[in-house]
């Protein structure tokens, strides 16, 4: 499956007031390879394993393959997984014909709050909320990878 995304910064709290769901996410990943990345995530009371291809030129598109497993699966892949557990809270929010996902981080993160939005190609058009700030698409210091090695509290 191919993933086409886009990230922005966040400048408010505003979204908040506009979700219609929020949930806590605790992930790691097995494997932080420029090339791939393999992420055990716990979102609420499901767990996952998901495996990442190498971001095109854009830094928008990249091939995505996910898998639910069980709570207790992720929990013991979570101990396996190198140094730098994320920790955030997911806000989703439905603008226009689309769901912005906002992720509220904590721990060695705190501070960082990244809009997210999924597309069926890259130049399809979205409305902008007014809490959407500076686009940061294709910047790796903003992947969840990274931020796992050199989190938000070290810049």
């Amino acid at each position: 499956m191919i993933e086409i995304e886009r990230k922005f910064l966040v400048t408010s709290n505003d979204f908040k007031q506009e979700a219609f769901k929020s949930t806590r996410i605790i992930q790691g990943f097995l494997n932080t390879n420029k090339h791939r990345t393999v992420r055990v995530r716990l979102k609420g009371e499901q767990g996952f394993i998901t495996v990442k291809g190498q971001t095109d030129s854009n830094g928008t598109t990249r091939f995505e393959w996910e898998k639910e497993i069980s709570k207790t699966e992720a929990e013991g892949l979570l101990g396996l997984c190198e140094p730098g557990i994320i920790d955030k809270e997911r806000f989703e929010i439905k603008v226009g014909t689309h769901v912005f996902e906002v992720d509220v981080f904590s721990g060695d993160n705190d501070g960082l709050i990244i809009a997210e939005i999924e597309l069926a190609h890259e130049n399809e058009s979205f409305k902008k909320p007014g809490w959407l700030g500076k686009e940061v698409t294709g910047d790796i210091k903003y992947y969840n990878s990274q931020l796992s090695k050199h989190p938000y509290k070290t810049w």
